[in-house]
């Protein structure tokens, strides 16, 4: 198992921004197709966003279009979410993940992070 680690969420007003990273040092993630997923209270496990491992193609849940945006910096290993125009809706433990198969969009996320708490306010 590799370690994920996601870093970047707080407590933000309505309407604000912030960009949550992702580091995988076990893997070279320009090889993996990640994504960023969220679980609010009593709610199931969303995907927010995805990758693909060329970084060629990017995916977003409907509610997050336009708002917000999948970024993979090669360079330093790490994936970013940044998220604007943030709504109260939008409050959600979020997590990072890694498929389990490189060079491959359809292999099992199967390597996550412990999760970071993004909270909107009004």
């Amino acid at each position: 198992q590799v370690q994920v680690v996601e870093s970047g969420g707080g407590l933000v007003q309505a309407g604000g921004s912030l960009r949550l990273s992702c580091a995988a040092p076990g893997r070279t993630i320009s090889d993996y197709a990640m994504g960023w997923f969220r679980q609010a209270p009593g709610k199931e496990r969303e995907v927010v966003a995805r990758i693909s491992w060329s970084g060629s193609t990017t995916y977003y849940a409907e509610s997050v279009k336009g708002r917000f945006s999948i970024l993979r910096d090669n360079a330093k290993n790490t994936v970013y979410l940044q998220m604007n125009s943030l709504k109260l809706e939008d409050t959600a433990v979020y997590y990072c993940a890694v498929r389990g198969r490189a060079y491959s969009d359809y292999a099992p996320y199967v390597d996550w992070g412990q999760g970071t708490q993004v909270t909107v306010s009004s």
